[in-house]
């Protein structure tokens, strides 16, 4: 991350209303975990860059389901997280799949399915 008090801001807001916990902290990162599943951001020493892209090798987005996902959308934005694909919300991913894609300040991708509308998470 390329700054890592933002990137723990933001990604500790969106995986705390998920209902993950924090599980390590050190000075170069930190980490969220649900169940026997967790999550790391950090500031490596060996940064290239000073921006994620989707759309390039490498990891695209992950995928969450939630019971609602307008509370997230609402809440989004004073947490450094925009709505994608306004245009097409809630169903960017198609008409049978109810979802919100948010992106951070460093262009990290989350799609949020809604559980209640949709099936697994794509």
């Amino acid at each position: 991350m390329p700054d890592l008090p933002r990137a723990v801001r933001e990604w500790g807001w969106l995986l705390g209303r998920l209902g993950w916990h924090p599980y390590q902290d050190w000075p170069a990162g930190r980490s969220w975990r649900l169940g026997g599943t967790y999550l790391v951001v950090e500031r490596s020493p060996d940064l290239l860059g000073d921006r994620h892209e989707r759309r390039r090798p490498g990891l695209n987005h992950l995928a969450f389901h939630v019971a609602a996902l307008e509370p997230f959308v609402a809440d989004g934005p004073a947490h450094g997280w925009s709505l994608l694909f306004a245009d097409r919300h809630p169903f960017a991913g198609g008409p049978a799949h109810r979802a919100a894609y948010l992106e951070n300040s460093d262009g990290f991708e989350v799609e949020l399915v809604d559980s209640a509308a949709s099936g697994p998470a794509t």
